[in-house]
């Protein structure tokens, strides 16, 4: 548990590189592009760590949770993922999106962090249905991560001058935007392809499942 713990804060703290003024010192220092290589791997590493980690921890349990709870969850998971890689001016490098004459659509409709969103539902279905300590170290680390992240990634664009029109007409909550009448629901944006895919990526991830990570989803 104490390598688990580690490796969780660790990679936590590293991906919260980015919001701090140690990105800026980093990028002048290196330079753009090997500051991303270096971030990258260092990502990479945390995240083998986190993952052996988990792996050689024994399991504690905390309480008897819904099995089925991810199952029931993961296609909105996927879907969001999906959906989320594709005009979203929230990932990096994209901002420039930000400028266009309808800046949130598809997706961007229901929520400006699609991914981030995408990555809780993962999380949060997973530490409920396991119910052992090792799970609320291991995936409370990628919800919190996650959630962090939006709040963060919203204060760092706020210097963007194209960032108030766009957050005026999105949020961070799915569907807060739309109940409070700044934006609408269009499924035509969205369409089908992705959501497809979405489902796909899920139906083999569910299938490869006891392979891949020992306990079957369901």
């Amino acid at each position: 548990m104490t390598s688990l713990l580690a490796a969780t804060a660790v990679f936590l703290l590293t991906h919260f590189v980015p919001s701090t003024p140690l990105r800026a010192a980093l990028v002048k220092a290196i330079g753009e592009w090997p500051y991303r290589a270096l971030y990258s791997t260092v990502a990479f590493a945390t995240l083998a760590w986190m993952i052996w980690a988990y792996g050689n921890t024994p399991s504690e349990p905390l309480w008897s949770g819904p099995r089925w709870l991810p199952l029931a969850v993961m296609p909105a998971a996927f879907i969001l993922i999906a959906c989320g890689y594709w005009r979203n001016p929230t990932m990096v490098g994209a901002e420039g999106l930000l400028k266009s004459d309808d800046p949130a659509r598809g997706m961007i409709r229901i929520t400006r962090h699609p991914l981030m969103w995408g990555i809780m539902l993962w999380a949060g279905a997973h530490v409920i249905a396991r119910g052992d300590l090792k799970a609320v170290v291991f995936f409370g680390g990628f919800f919190l991560l996650a959630a962090l992240g939006t709040i963060f990634m919203d204060s760092r664009k706020q210097s963007n001058p194209d960032w108030a029109r766009f957050a005026a007409v999105t949020s961070n909550i799915p569907f807060v935007a739309i109940v409070q009448g700044r934006n609408r629901l269009d499924w035509g944006e969205i369409g089908m392809v992705r959501p497809i895919i979405g489902l796909v990526l899920f139906e083999i991830v569910f299938a490869l499942h006891p392979m891949l990570f020992g306990p079957r989803p369901y």
